[in-house]
């Protein structure tokens, strides 16, 4: 029986994501507050469905938090920390300052002692946060046209929500790189920066990750 996936979100990432998910036979709910941000993504995905936070949170067998970093938190306490109690949450957020212009290309991130990663575990800490899709673009997370497999660095504190997700990046055309615990979160989401600089620098945005092993 195929799992239900809910997605918290309707951006960019979030249709990427629903539509990947779609695609490998998943049934997707994607929460919003605004349905009709939806609708023209739902006429070419019409297998999907569209709720609130906490209908998607309710429905989801696995939870995705496809929203900006600065929102991630409220969502989550919006989608109800209950509903995502005993669930692997995919969290594929990074704490961008959207107050602060990138540097010579580089983001500024809100987050000083720890990651978004563990704060988000902090307000759900029954939910089983992994970190993951955080550090590529919206446009090559799903089996993307890499002549290697590109990395997916991820890690969390649940060693089961791990691995499951560790599957679906696996369906998703990637290699799995484990970091391990939720506080590696702190690397992970630094990817993020890194992936950015040849985009702000030199308008590329067509680079993944790959980490060499002997």
């Amino acid at each position: 029986m195929s799992k239900n996936i809910g997605i918290l979100g309707s951006g960019a990432v979030a249709k990427a994501l629903g539509a990947g998910f779609i695609k490998h036979g998943y049934n997707v709910m994607l929460g919003t507050t605004n349905p009709a941000k939806l609708d023209e993504w739902k006429s070419k995905n019409d297998a999907a469905q569209i709720g609130s936070f906490e209908d998607a949170a309710k429905f989801g067998d696995i939870v995705v938090i496809a929203v900006k970093g600065h929102a991630a938190i409220d969502v989550v306490t919006s989608a109800g920390i209950a509903n995502l109690a005993g669930k692997t949450v995919i969290d594929t957020t990074n704490p961008i300052d959207e107050t602060k212009p990138p540097v010579n290309g580089v983001l500024n991130y809100f987050t000083t002692d720890k990651s978004l990663l563990e704060l988000l575990q902090d307000v759900a800490p029954d939910a089983n946060f992994v970190k993951a899709f955080n550090s590529i673009g919206s446009h090559l997370m799903v089996n993307p046209p890499f002549p290697q497999k590109a990395t997916m660095f991820i890690c969390g504190d649940n060693d089961e929500a791990r691995k499951e997700v560790s599957a679906i990046l696996d369906q998703f055309g990637f290699e799995v790189e484990d970091s391990g615990k939720a506080n590696a979160g702190r690397a992970v989401e630094a990817l993020c920066i890194l992936w950015c600089i040849p985009g702000f620098a030199q308008n590329r945005w067509t680079q993944g990750f790959r980490l060499m092993k002997l």
